[in-house]
């Protein structure tokens, strides 16, 4: 069973004409893989929680638990896939034994990567596919590629992942960009200086992950049995780690005066960010969901000072 969400999700416009989507949005990569043991029946649980609070926008890649992710969302979309808005990265190659050894964001790679999602997904459509930008291959050519893809109806909306401004202007120049992917988190924030003033001059969207420093600001270490972070990301790592959890605890210090938990602070401040920015909230269990979708979407100018002044 799952928990019933007594909040109601607001909406918010995915860039100037773009999509109608959640103000939350809920990252399903936890659920498959690198963030420590996982758990089938609880991220089912999560995702049917998520639709009932009103989230329909849903992240999955296609590299996530080896294709395991798509086919959890397959399982717990059943009858339900009009009821979300997916949206699905490709591009990463990985071995057998998970391994990862490239990437390849070529138009053939791309229709092939498409395919393997719609099958595993169980859909006959894509609403966002997002592209990585490679060194190896133009950008023009992988964007034109998914131009036909969505003239002939497989995918509904074109986006980008960790991108650079030079390339997003690229990329929309060939076709429109609704939205792009970026890290934005009070602890990452080079988003700021270029994409983010660019994706607004053009009308683009941006979907926020690690909003919480990929567990960062919520207290965690990155260790423990399945959890890569600590051996992936050097905020996890010897003196990074110290200052970094210095930072948590100042953040949790300013939260508990405003009456919300350090994730709610974390997420409130992307949130407040922009109306065109989506914070992705990557929950892998209906406690940690609900404590995401407790996070006020409006915060007081001196509580979002006070934010910004621990964790500068």
């Amino acid at each position: 069973m799952t928990m019933t969400m007594t909040m109601t999700m607001t909406r918010r416009r995915l860039g100037q004409g773009g999509p109608d989507v959640s103000t939350l949005g809920l990252g399903c990569m936890g659920m498959s893989e690198f963030y420590g043991k996982t758990d089938r029946k609880a991220a089912i649980d999560t995702i049917h929680a998520a639709l009932e609070a009103g989230v329909v926008l849903l992240d999955t890649r296609d590299f996530y638990g080896m294709g395991d992710n798509e086919m959890l969302l397959s399982e717990a979309l059943r009858g339900k896939r009009d009821q979300v808005f997916l949206q699905v990265k490709f591009g990463a190659q990985r071995a057998p034994d998970g391994t990862f050894i490239g990437a390849d964001a070529r138009p053939n790679a791309m229709k092939t990567a498409l395919s393997y999602s719609l099958r595993r997904l169980g859909t006959d459509h894509i609403d966002l596919y997002m592209a990585p930008c490679l060194p190896d291959v133009a950008i023009e050519e992988t964007v034109g590629a998914m131009g036909e893809m969505l003239d002939q109806g497989y995918i509904r909306h074109i986006g980008l992942m960790n991108v650079d401004a030079e390339a997003l202007k690229r990329a929309h120049d060939t076709r429109r960009v609704a939205a792009v992917q970026q890290e934005y988190s009070l602890t990452s924030r080079d988003v700021e200086q270029d994409v983010l003033p660019l994706c607004r001059a053009l009308g683009v969207g941006l979907t926020a992950y690690g909003v919480l420093g990929r567990g960062l600001l919520t207290g965690s270490t990155g260790r423990g049995e399945g959890d890569l972070r600590s051996a992936l990301y050097r905020r996890f790592q010897g003196e990074n780690l110290t200052r970094n959890q210095r930072l948590a605890r100042a953040l949790a210090e300013v939260a508990e005066t405003e009456g919300i938990t350090a994730a709610q602070a974390a997420i409130a401040w992307v949130a407040s960010r922009g109306d065109d920015i989506v914070p992705l909230v990557g929950a892998k269990t209906v406690e940690r969901l609900t404590e995401a979708l407790g996070a006020p979407m409006s915060l007081s100018v001196s509580a979002l000072a006070a934010i910004e002044k621990a964790v500068p």
